[in-house]
C-alpha cells in the first residue's frame, strides 16, 4: 500500500513539475522552445530601447509582434547550425561595443545599464546572435543568386537624370509584413499603435530597430535619400505630400505596413551656395565706433593693401599676427549658410587664394579681410554608376532574404502557445 502510494506521489510530482514546465512554453519552434521568461525579457527590452512605458496595456500589444519576431530568430539560428554557421563572441562583443558607443555608454555600461533594470543581457545577446548568423547565412547563400544587369543599371541611371531638378528626401522606415491575410487587423493596429508612441515621444530609429522588419532596421530604419519614382507607387505617393520632420499614416502595401518619416528634403543634382563647406582665413581692422571719417578711411586703405599684398592665406594671417599692435585673425572652416550675410555674398565670389576686397562687418565695428583656403562642394545627390549597381544589388539580395525567411517558416513545425 505504501508502495502504491509513493509510486503515486511520484507520478503527480513529476506530471505536475512537466504540467508546469509546459506552462512556461511561449512557443515551440521544431525542436527549440521560446519560453514565457525569454519573452517577457525581450518585451522588456523593446520597452526600455524604445522609450516606451512599461505598462499592462503596452506589453499585452507587443507580446504577439515581439514573439513573432524571437519565432523567426529561432528558424534563423537553426538554418545557420544547419550550415555550420556560427556568430562568435568577438562579433557579439563588437555589436554591443557598437551600441555602447552609439549611446555614450563606457564599455562594459550595456551590461552595467541591463542589471540596473532587470533585464537579463541574454535577452540582447541572442537577439545579436540571430542577426550576425543570418546575415552570414544570408551572404553565403544568396549573393551567388545576385546579378545585376547593365540594362537595369542604365534604366536606373536614366530614371535618376530625368528625377534631376526634383524633390529628394531622406526617410527612414518602419515595415510591418503580412504572411497572410488574417494577420491585416492585427498589423494596421500594431502601426497605429507605434505611430501614437513615437509622436508622444518615442525615438523613431529605436523603434524601427526592434519591430520593423526590413534590413534597414540595422540602421534605425535609414534607407537614404530617394525619390518618390525609387519607392512603389503608395509610398511615393505619400512621400510626396510630406513634409521634414513629417510621419506617414500607416501606408498599406500588398506585403505589409510601412511608417515613412521624412528627415530631410533637397532637389536633386543641385547644389545650395549655402551647403559649401568653407575653410577661411579673416583678418580684422578694429575700429572705433566713433571714428571719424578720415579714421575709417585711413582703416579701408590699411585694409586694401593688406588685400592686395597677401598671395596665400598663410600670408595673411602673417600679416594679421606681424602687424603693431597684432590684429585680430582667425582661421577655420565654416558651412557658408551660418556666415553673415554681408560677408557670404563675399565669399562665395572668391576664387582660392584671392583676398577678399575691405568689407565693413555688421556683426562688430570693425573691417574686414578674407581668404578662402579651401572649399568643399556639397553632395548634388546624384549617385555613381557604382552606387546604382550597389543599391541595386543590395534590393535584390533584401527580397531574396525574406523569400528565404519566410520558406523556413512555412516549412517549421511551430507551435504558439502563449
Amino acid at each position: 500500500m505504501k508502495l502504491l502510494l509513493s509510486v503515486a506521489l511520484l507520478f503527480c510530482v513529476v506530471f505536475g513539475a512537466q504540467a508546469q514546465e509546459e506552462n512556461r512554453i511561449a512557443a515551440v519552434v521544431n525542436s527549440d522552445i521560446i519560453t514565457l521568461d525569454d519573452l517577457s525579457a525581450r518585451v522588456a527590452l523593446v520597452l526600455s530601447s524604445s522609450n516606451l512605458p512599461d505598462t499592462p496595456e503596452n506589453r499585452q500589444r507587443l507580446e504577439p509582434r515581439v514573439l513573432h519576431q524571437m519565432i523567426d530568430e529561432k528558424l534563423e539560428i537553426q538554418e545557420a547550425r544547419r550550415l555550420n554557421i556560427t556568430a562568435s563572441k568577438g562579433e557579439i562583443d563588437n555589436a554591443i561595443a557598437t551600441i555602447e558607443q552609439r549611446n555614450n555608454m563606457p564599455k562594459g555600461g550595456l551590461e552595467a545599464y541591463f542589471h540596473r533594470i532587470g533585464i537579463p543581457v541574454s535577452a540582447l545577446t541572442d537577439q545579436l546572435t540571430a542577426e550576425i548568423a543570418w546575415s552570414k547565412v544570408v551572404r553565403e547563400q544568396l549573393t551567388q543568386d545576385v546579378a545585376i544587369s547593365d540594362e537595369e543599371v542604365n534604366e536606373a541611371m536614366t530614371q535618376l537624370k530625368e528625377d534631376a531638378g526634383h524633390p529628394q528626401s531622406h526617410v527612414a522606415e518602419i515595415y510591418l509584413a503580412i504572411d497572410n491575410p488574417s494577420q491585416a487587423p492585427d498589423v494596421e493596429r500594431l502601426a497605429n499603435q507605434l505611430i501614437q508612441q513615437i509622436r508622444a515621444g518615442a525615438n523613431f530609429a529605436a523603434v524601427a530597430q526592434q519591430f520593423s522588419q526590413s534590413p534597414s532596421s540595422a540602421v534605425g530604419g535609414d534607407i537614404g535619400w530617394v525619390t518618390p519614382s525609387q519607392l512603389p507607387p503608395l509610398l511615393g505617393e505619400a512621400l510626396g505630400k510630406m513634409k521634414p520632420g513629417e510621419m506617414s499614416y500607416p501606408i498599406r502595401t500588398p506585403a505589409g505596413y510601412y511608417i515613412l518619416y521624412m528627415i530631410d528634403r533637397r532637389v536633386l543634382g543641385q547644389v545650395s551656395p549655402d551647403d559649401i563647406r568653407l575653410s577661411l582665413t579673416e583678418v580684422v581692422f578694429p575700429l572705433p565706433a566713433t571714428a571719424t571719417a578720415a579714421q575709417q578711411q585711413r582703416t579701408m586703405n590699411e585694409a586694401q593693401r593688406f588685400s592686395d599684398m597677401a598671395k596665400s592665406c598663410g600670408e595673411l594671417a602673417k600679416l594679421g599676427h606681424d602687424h603693431n599692435p597684432p590684429l585680430p585673425t582667425q582661421s577655420g572652416e565654416v558651412i557658408a549658410g551660418r556666415l553673415p550675410v554681408d560677408i557670404r555674398s563675399t565669399v562665395l565670389q572668391l576664387k582660392l587664394a584671392q583676398a577678399s576686397r575691405p568689407v565693413r562687418l555688421s556683426s562688430s565695428p570693425g573691417i574686414g579681410v578674407f581668404m578662402v583656403c579651401s572649399r568643399q562642394e556639397p553632395n548634388t545627390g546624384m549617385p555613381t554608376r557604382d552606387q546604382v549597381t550597389e543599391n541595386l544589388a543590395r534590393a535584390r539580395l533584401d527580397a531574396l532574404a525574406r523569400r528565404y525567411l519566410l520558406d523556413l517558416r512555412r516549412s517549421a513545425y511551430i507551435d504558439i502557445r502563449a
